[in-house]
């Protein structure tokens, strides 16, 4: 790759959601990752009231929203690429990649419509369950729906997740073990967002599987076993350290090869592009899926990261080659060249 100057690449962080201070932790670690040969990357900060770039000598400057440029002494920068690391809206639920889509920069994960799908947990699922792929029993829950304990027991049963519809890291998640639990930990669910859902709990092995395709390439991450010391992954567990994560996973090698082809087919069938991770639970010889994650997490204690270590790729290497194909393959360009 022969450049005049290195690419700047804007690590785009923050986000309007109680994910925000995972987002910045893996912003630094994705900026750690990055070839520095390569590329120069600044951390743009979004927030409601702010949108702002992190400049080397630790001084803030703002984003021009109407072209997400900024301006240093004078100068104008432009960026070359948008590399999504925002875990929430409007990172991850399709708003910033429409917004870049018109703006004509590229940017590192995948298109509008897979982001807005993977984000409605019950949508995705039900959307992949119609190509076969198992899931877990569940029933979605409105704001202002009148669902009451017995018939999640109906539909359900107990014991059950009782999570947000539309948000990540397990924040207003929780497993309900009886009825009388049910109406608070709705509540909890949807102080996170403006729907829930009530998931079946499956018993099993709980792993995750991350992937990505560039270059012609398609490659699936070893597999982890999750193992939380908690009564289940909650957020203390993902990045607190209460959980044991095993790369690779403990399972017979057919398995682990079946989950990661399934994987991979979920990432063809929702039309992903860049990095992503689904979840799953072991039954018996069975894979349920969980949830599909289109912006993982990057933070040192992260399974991506893990991931890569054990199959002995630098995520440095990763990064490169998930970059170079966006900016190459950036569909707003092929549309202009069109026009």
């Amino acid at each position: 790759m022969t450049m005049d100057r290195k690419r700047r690449i804007a690590i785009v962080a923050g986000g309007y959601s109680s994910e925000y201070p995972v987002s910045l932790r893996s912003a630094e670690s994705i900026r750690n990752f990055l070839d520095s040969a390569l590329y120069d990357p600044l951390v743009v900060i979004m927030e409601r009231g702010s949108w702002r770039a992190e400049l080397p000598d630790g001084t803030t400057v703002p984003v021009d929203r109407n072209d997400f440029s900024i301006t240093v002494k004078g100068e104008k920068i432009d960026f070359d690429l948008a590399y999504i690391t925002i875990h929430g809206t409007p990172g991850e639920n399709g708003l910033l990649q429409g917004y870049f889509d018109m703006l004509g920069i590229p940017y590192s994960c995948c298109g509008v419509f897979a982001a807005a799908l993977t984000f409605n947990k019950y949508a995705c699922n039900h959307y992949l369950a119609s190509f076969g792929i198992n899931i877990s029993p569940s029933l979605l829950i409105r704001r202002g729906d009148k669902v009451t304990p017995q018939e999640v027991a109906d539909k359900v049963t107990y014991p059950c997740f009782v999570k947000p519809n539309d948000g990540g890291s397990s924040f207003g998640t929780t497993k309900v073990k009886t009825p009388g639990e049910f109406l608070p930990a709705l509540e909890k669910a949807l102080a996170e967002g403006e729907e829930a859902v009530a998931e079946k709990f499956m018993p099993g092995t709980e792993v995750t599987c991350g992937c990505y395709k560039a270059g012609g390439r398609s490659v699936a991450f070893p597999i982890t076993e999750v193992v939380s010391h908690k009564e289940f992954f909650d957020y203390e567990a993902k990045y607190n350290g209460a959980v044991e994560e095993i790369t690779p996973a403990r399972i017979p090698d057919a398995l682990a090869r079946r989950i990661q082809q399934t994987t991979l087919r979920i990432y063809d069938l929702i039309g992903c592009r860049g990095i992503i991770r689904a979840d799953y639970i072991i039954i018996g010889e069975e894979p349920y899926l969980l949830e599909v994650n289109t912006t993982p997490g990057m933070t040192a204690t992260s399974f991506i990261p893990q991931q890569a270590k054990a199959m002995g790729v630098p995520m440095r290497d990763i990064l490169t080659e998930i970059i170079e194909d966006a900016i190459k393959n950036n569909p707003s360009r092929k549309q202009d060249a069109k026009n």
